[in-house]
């Protein structure tokens, strides 16, 4: 396991202890306050549909902001410079416009607790159960990331060992979500968005003054690292080496279409923010309001890794005991003074609580909704589903506390989200994609949709690329690659299935698909079935021709 390294021990003191007391204090205030609210599992799992855009939108952007955003993304900064931007640029921004524009109506509308309900609508109940099931693991697996990222600085803090720091950080969280459900989670997020800035700001101008400013930065990494580092598209040609590993290709349709568009409209974590809001209005500027911030707070996570990768040449690599991941806590340590470093300390706990709460909020959603009120107790009480939400969520963080020792084997926390998300948001994008533009497709092909998604990725990654069949440079070009090839194959096979079996009566589709009348709507689009998104032959040769382009660059 990659540990923090040794000589990362925070110099805190009372006055940086008071200013963390008195965080975790008001965070479980605003639990005990948000207690009084929930009288029902809507309650409990979406705020009673009752919050208003700004806080939803804050708490949308502040959900992502945990272990991916913190540690993640300055580790990659440090490992592969500026390309960073490519994951908020061309892997967000795009993709939460599409969700609030497009995709929210469909969700809002349906009255759907969860995004696999959505599939159970439009598909059928394989579709449904199996979707729910790989939701439910990857909510685990990704908020023992969180988890663990926290861990380092407690770890960092109090001198713990890990598995302490992991336990208690995850009991903590156990806690306020316990008492307040979903309100709780997202009024606390709200406030660990600003939180969270207050921290990264001093600590990214303070990185900067160190090096001699952006002119000093930019310098030293052309020396050390070379010109491509500090490009974001440098290099990325097809046959060109750059240090993300990966060419224009791959970022576009891997980074950019797939992976982007998979995780921000299926990722319930996110989406159970939006549908918590108190009109469709509101849920559609949900994911936009979150989008202006996210525009700008990649500077405040690549500046910190690209200041890390000056001061330590050689983070990361096996001369090091550093590895990427230590980028945030080397640079509290290094430049911080007492007080500030209370608040940045506080910062980053609030990143990753917000992050674990959010996965954990959306797994007993989706654990109780969709897998146990539907297939193991049916037609209970309100009160029992209540409870046994309550019940699951202790269970969701036990187990969340057994995947962070997982994540603590990666020395990129980054590389593994991503790998996550190629396995499971990736193949239920897919289906949500063609089943929302495509009428014809049949019940049978979403589950057949998600397996054949879901194991390509998993071949992709475990056979081709770690067995060396083709040679892709890095995990991030892997894992582009694994989500072209999750997606392509999740199409393929579902065009195929429907070729062979019934579709769902088109009077079952209104409203759940693209250009039919929604049930509560005045008049449906004037779109025809002749649009190109309704022709299967043309999206399977098409999807087809992608993939194979994509493994061309790494056969020679």
């Amino acid at each position: 396991m990659h540990y923090l390294a040794e000589g990362l021990r925070l110099p805190t003191n009372g006055l940086d202890y008071t200013i963390l007391a008195i965080y975790f204090v008001v965070v479980l205030g605003i639990g005990f306050a948000a207690r009084a609210s929930v009288k029902t599992s809507l309650d409990f799992f979406l705020s009673g549909r009752s919050l208003p855009a700004w806080v939803t939108g804050l708490a949308f952007v502040a959900a992502n902001l945990g272990a991916t955003e913190i540690l993640g993304m300055a580790a990659t900064g440090a490992q592969y410079g500026v390309a960073v931007v490519h994951w908020y640029w061309i892997g967000a921004i795009p993709a939460m416009v599409f969700l609030g524009l497009v995709m929210m109506p469909f969700y809002y509308r349906s009255k759907v607790r969860s995004v696999p309900e959505f599939l159970l609508q439009r598909f059928d109940k394989s579709a449904h159960l199996l979707s729910s099931i790989l939701f439910a693991f990857a909510a685990i697996l990704i908020a023992g990331v969180n988890l663990y990222a926290l861990s380092i600085v407690v770890e960092a803090l109090l001198g713990w060992p890990q598995w302490v720091a992991i336990v208690v950080a995850g009991l903590f969280v156990l806690v306020y979500i316990t008492i307040g459900g979903l309100s709780s989670a997202i009024y606390n997020e709200v406030l660990q968005f600003f939180v969270i800035l207050a921290a990264l700001i001093p600590l990214t101008l303070l990185g900067l003054k160190r090096v001699g400013g952006w002119d000093g930065l930019t310098g030293s990494l052309e020396k050390s690292h070379g010109s491509d580092f500090l490009s974001a598209w440098g290099g990325t040609g097809i046959g060109d080496a750059n240090p993300l590993g990966a060419n224009w290709l791959t970022i576009i349709l891997g980074l950019g279409f797939v992976l982007s568009f998979g995780y921000w409209t299926t990722n319930f974590a996110e989406v159970q923010r939006a549908l918590s809001a108190k009109n469709l209005s509101a849920a559609q500027r949900t994911p936009l309001i979150a989008a202006f911030p996210k525009i700008f707070i990649v500077f405040l996570v690549m500046i910190p890794g690209l200041v890390a990768a000056v001061l330590v040449p050689k983070i990361g690599t096996p001369g090091s005991d550093l590895t990427y991941n230590d980028a945030i806590p080397l640079l509290m340590q290094e430049l911080l003074p007492n007080g500030v470093l209370g608040i940045a300390v506080t910062g980053l706990l609030a990143a990753f609580m917000a992050g674990m709460a959010a996965n954990v909020s959306s797994f007993n959603t989706v654990f109780t909704t969709d897998i146990w009120a539907r297939y193991v107790k049916k037609d209970q009480p309100d009160t029992y589903y209540l409870r046994f939400g309550r019940l699951i969520t202790a269970i969701g963080v036990l187990a969340s506390i057994g995947t962070a020792f997982i994540a603590a084997s990666f020395s990129n926390i980054m590389s593994y989200l991503q790998t996550l998300f190629s396995f499971f948001n990736v193949p239920m994008f897919v289906v949500f994609i063609i089943g929302m533009f495509w009428k014809r497709a049949s019940m049978k092909s979403g589950v057949w949709g998600l397996v054949a998604g879901t194991t390509a990725a998993m071949v992709n990654y475990f056979v081709i690329y770690k067995q060396g069949v083709i040679d892709i440079p890095t995990d991030q070009g892997a894992n582009f690659v694994s989500a072209i090839v999750g997606f392509v194959a999740g199409a393929v096979v579902m065009i195929a299935v429907t070729l062979f079996t019934a579709p769902k009566p088109e009077a079952e589709l209104a409203g759940l698909v693209y250009g039919t009348e929604s049930p509560d709507a005045d008049e449906a689009p004037a779109e025809g079935d002749s649009a190109w998104y309704r022709k299967p032959a043309l999206l399977g040769w098409g999807a087809i021709v992608l993939a194979a382009l994509c493994y061309v660059p790494y056969s020679f």
